[in-house]
């Protein structure tokens, strides 16, 4: 089962060709940036990586300081703008909710 720090990838059958060629693209994108950081085009702290995913509001604000379009942010390689998927929130880090439990019910008192 997963690997705490990696990441699983289990495509399944009703997948199509393409959409596996789109996510491999993706991927190999995902690289590029990497290496874009690596080499010191893009910053450590400031870049689409680090960043992703780019909201709508965040897209759209007038304030844009980053040293990285708002096309590479919002339209990576290969996804047609009409098909663009708008996440609602930025990055939310669940490795953090996984390892700091903490119980949102009624105490206990209530159900006796």
């Amino acid at each position: 089962w997963p690997v705490a720090g990696t990441m699983m990838i289990e495509p399944t059958e009703s997948e199509s060709k393409d959409e596996m060629d789109r996510y491999c693209q993706a991927l190999i994108n995902i690289r590029e940036e990497a290496r874009e950081i690596e080499s010191g085009v893009q910053d450590k702290t400031n870049n689409v990586l680090k960043n992703a995913p780019h909201t709508a509001m965040a897209a759209t604000s007038s304030i844009w300081d980053h040293g990285y379009s708002r096309e590479k942010a919002v339209f990576p390689a290969g996804v047609a703008k009409d098909a663009k998927f708008w996440p609602p929130v930025a990055r939310i880090n669940d490795p953090h909710g996984d390892r700091n439990l903490i119980c949102s019910c009624p105490p206990m008192s209530t159900f006796s």
